[in-house]
Formats: structure tokens, C-alpha cells, sequence
């Protein structure tokens, strides 16, 4: 059995908040450099380079590459073979929420209610799903999401009848219901099977692979490829003004789920899709 100290979870979790919000992940920013090169909207490429100048200034100046910095949601893949102490986990993940966005200055994006609509000032409580894996290791992932792509997710209840052309047609009525206010060039992050929030789960899962990285399974690596064509030949382009990057990557999770059900989540993520990795 190992023993983690959960101040080592706040101390992790800070840094991740203010660096997910900093910089982009490697495969994030090779694909936004590349997008230049293959843009075919002289309109779409200079939206790409003022983009890429954003990033730029983000990075030297210590500046949030958006001024939208999220509502943190921590993925967090425990090894069975661990013992947390000094405090309760979960206290340990918001504490380094609220001092990553505090000492951070990042901007506090979350309400106490969703009715009463009373600022927290401290971006907590963070949104967090828990895996058991095996081993002693903690595999820790953090994505703050933005709301204007946030806003645009989707969650399609389809009949097993209406099989893989009905995912598809679901992706893609997503995509172009999002338009620009998902910020694009976007990433879209797909779950199918499961159960009506395993689906959704599934999709925010998804946006935290690497662009580069197609799935496994040989049909819906031909899915995300497929989809990621058809995506660029809607026109949204960049910045929702016309262009042949209006995503970036496709990324498709799938499980296994009921005979009488299909369900399909949909989560878009903006230009810089932001998430940190780290393993204790």
C-alpha cells in the first residue's frame, strides 16, 4: 500500500489550473500551427495567425489564453493500491482549484446556484469524476471548460435502428448548430453507448486525448476520420468566418451499452482545448 499526502493532490492541482490555462498541450499547439499551413481561406489563415499571436502573448506575458478560464473539471484515475491521508481527497482537489485560480488570477466563473447565480470567488466546487484503476499510481487530469463551447454539447437518445449514420448525422447537426460559438477551429469530443450521462462523460473523456492520436478500434478510427473531413466541409471556419479548419480533431469514445438504446454525447471544446496531465 503506498501513501500519498493529499497536500501533494492541492499542491498538483494548483499548478495544473494555472498551466492548462497558460499554455496549450503539445499536440494542441503543433495542430493550430499546422492549420495555417493547410488553410484554404486567406480569411481563415489570418484568423489562424491572430490566433497563434493570442497564444504567443499568452505564453511571454503570463496572460490566460482566454479570458473565459472555466469551470475545472479534475479526471481523477486512482490505483487501488493507494491511501490517501492528511484530509479528505476531495477537499484536497478544490483547495488547489481555489488557490490555482486565486493565485493564479484567473477569473472566478462559478455560482454557488444555478438559480441563485451567487459567485463562489473562488471557482469551486470543481466537477470531478473518479476511476479505480490498478496499482499505486494517481493519474490526475485537469480541463477547465469554457461555457461558450460548454453551451453547445449535446446529448442524442437515438434507436439502435437509427445505427452509425444516425451518429454521424448527430455529430454533425452539433457541430453545425454550434457554429461560431464554439469558438473554432474546435475540437469535438464524441461518446457512444453507455447510459444517458455515461455518453456525456465519455465525450469529455474524449476531448483530453491528444489530437494526434486516433482511436484503436478500427471503425471508429475510420469514425473520427470520416467525421473530421466532413466537419471541414461545412464552411464554419475559423473564428465562424468562413473557412476548411472548423475542427481540428474528432476524438471518439466508445462502451457498451442497452439492446433498446443508442446514446450519443456530443462535447465541443474551443481552439485551445485546454486540459493538464500529470501521474503521482
Amino acid at each position: 500500500m503506498r501513501e500519498i499526502n493529499v497536500a501533494e493532490i492541492t499542491e498538483n492541482i494548483k499548478e495544473m489550473c494555472i498551466e492548462a490555462n497558460h499554455f496549450l498541450t503539445q499536440d494542441m499547439d503543433l495542430a493550430m500551427k499546422d492549420s495555417i499551413d493547410t488553410e484554404k481561406s486567406p480569411l481563415g489563415k489570418q484568423i489562424l495567425c491572430q490566433l497563434q499571436d493570442n497564444l504567443k502573448i499568452a505564453g511571454e506575458d503570463m496572460i490566460p489564453i482566454c479570458q473565459d478560464t472555466g469551470m475545472a473539471v479534475v479526471f481523477m484515475e486512482i490505483g487501488q493500491d493507494v491511501h490517501f491521508i492528511g484530509g479528505t481527497l476531495e477537499d484536497a482537489i478544490n483547495e488547489g482549484v481555489r488557490r490555482g485560480y486565486t493565485e493564479g488570477y484567473l477569473r472566478k466563473s462559478v455560482v454557488s446556484d444555478p438559480i441563485l447565480r451567487e459567485n463562489t470567488k473562488d471557482n469551486t466546487p470543481a466537477i470531478i469524476h473518479y476511476e479505480i484503476a490498478a496499482g499505486d499510481r494517481v493519474n490526475i487530469t485537469l480541463a477547465p471548460k469554457g461555457f461558450g463551447s460548454e453551451n453547445m454539447s449535446r446529448v442524442f437518445m437515438l434507436k439502435p435502428s437509427d445505427g452509425i449514420e444516425g451518429v454521424k448525422e448527430a455529430i454533425l447537426t452539433a457541430v453545425r448548430d454550434a457554429g461560431p460559438n464554439a469558438c473554432p477551429p474546435m475540437v469535438v469530443g464524441v461518446g457512444i453507448g453507455g447510459t444517458f450521462e455515461k455518453c456525456a462523460v465519455l465525450a469529455k473523456k474524449a476531448l483530453t486525448r491528444p489530437v494526434n492520436i486516433r482511436s484503436h478500434i478500427p471503425y471508429v478510427k475510420e469514425l473520427e476520420e470520416e467525421m473530421l473531413e466532413k466537419i471541414n466541409k461545412t464552411g464554419i471556419g475559423p473564428g465562424g468566418l468562413g473557412g476548411t479548419t472548423t475542427a481540428l480533431a474528432v476524438n471518439i469514445n466508445t462502451y457498451p451499452t442497452h439492446i433498446a438504446g443508442l446514446p450519443v454525447g456530443i462535447n465541443i471544446c474551443c481552439h485551445v482545448n485546454r486540459h493538464a496531465q500529470r501521474i503521482l
